[in-house]
């Protein structure tokens, strides 16, 4: 089968397209001919080798990926072959074919695209965990979110709306903060030209917001934080902008928390809420309150151009690379 290979810890620049034997499913895993698979921001970061987990050497890229059930290891009773699923992966979404755990795979709506399906995995499943889990959202609650148009971002703005949630948009651009307040936002800060931390308090009264949803980190940090009001919570979900630092004091006063949320934790020691939050996803999108925001889609080997378009911020919505 055709694969994206990372041989070497490097930029994304040296990634290949190459011919590798085709993965087999072991004990508890299903194998699925890749139709579409997601690229992220973290992609990038594992194939410099910076990431939590390194993979041995070589492996393909891709934390999510749609298609077809190909076939299933042992004891696997989920699925079969013929089945369309959407899947998390360690990794290895890049290729024809992939391999995951059957209990990281569900099962693909027929409403569903395959494009729509590779896109879904990461940044719904992201995003509800942290917000519904982790911030415990209320209806009646206000979220700001920052990097409203990215990949992660927009679906926070689709899960904020469909808790019942008032949901404050920003984002780098009038374009973007567009893209965000077509999935629902409430309002939108531009912050390259508009003062967030102003702007946050003159929208909600001086009262601040419940719940900041934070992929982004770098120089957004303070002035976001600075703009959440008593009992507020703030979500740690990336640094896309660089590494923040957070003084204790600033979370004593006003009785605030900071959580920190990564997926691939939930997948390993809470499975249960994943499958709830799963659920509970499929249900919304079926209702038409979730729509994948598909802005771009690349043959895979077009895959470092997939990934420097994000890495570049020159992309809103998600890439998907396709086989």
């Amino acid at each position: 089968m055709r694969a994206i290979v990372c041989k070497a810890w490097g930029p994304v620049e040296d990634l290949v397209l190459e011919e590798v034997p085709a993965p087999t499913p072991g004990p508890g895993e299903i194998l699925f001919d890749v139709k579409a698979t997601g690229v992220n921001f973290a992609d990038s970061i594992m194939v410099a080798g910076n990431y939590q987990t390194k993979p041995d050497l070589p492996f393909s890229p891709g934390l999510e990926g749609a298609g077809v059930v190909a076939a299933c290891g042992e004891g696997v009773t989920r699925f079969k072959p013929g089945d369309r699923v959407m899947a998390l992966l360690a990794y290895g979404g890049c290729a024809e074919q992939a391999v995951t755990a059957a209990t990281d795979a569900f099962p693909m709506p027929n409403e569903m695209s395959f494009e729509e399906g590779g896109a879904f995995p990461v940044s719904y499943l992201s995003s509800d965990v942290a917000i519904r889990w982790q911030a415990r959202l209320m209806a009646g609650e206000t979220m700001l979110v920052l990097g409203a148009a990215g990949g992660v971002g927009l679906t926070a703005v689709e899960i904020g709306k469909a808790m019942g949630a008032r949901v404050i948009a920003g984002a780098s651009s009038e374009e973007k903060l567009a893209a965000a307040k077509s999935r629902g936002a409430d309002e939108g800060i531009n912050y390259t030209s508009e003062d967030l931390k102003a702007r946050v308090m003159a929208l909600t009264d001086g009262k601040g917001v419940d719940v900041v949803y934070d992929p982004v980190g770098g120089e957004l940090f303070d002035p976001a934080f600075s703009s959440t009001g008593w009992g507020g919570r703030y979500l740690v979900i990336g640094f896309a902008g660089g590494l923040q630092k957070i003084s204790a004091n600033r979370i004593l006063v006003k009785h605030r928390a900071v959580l920190g949320s990564s997926l691939r934790y939930f997948r390993w020691y809470a499975p249960e809420k994943l499958e709830t939050s799963a659920k509970a996803l499929i249900d919304w999108h079926n209702a038409g309150q979730l729509k994948p925001l598909v802005t771009h889609t690349l043959p895979l080997e077009k895959t470092i151009d997939a990934i420097k378009l994000l890495t570049d911020r020159k992309a809103h919505g998600k890439l998907i690379v396709t086989p």
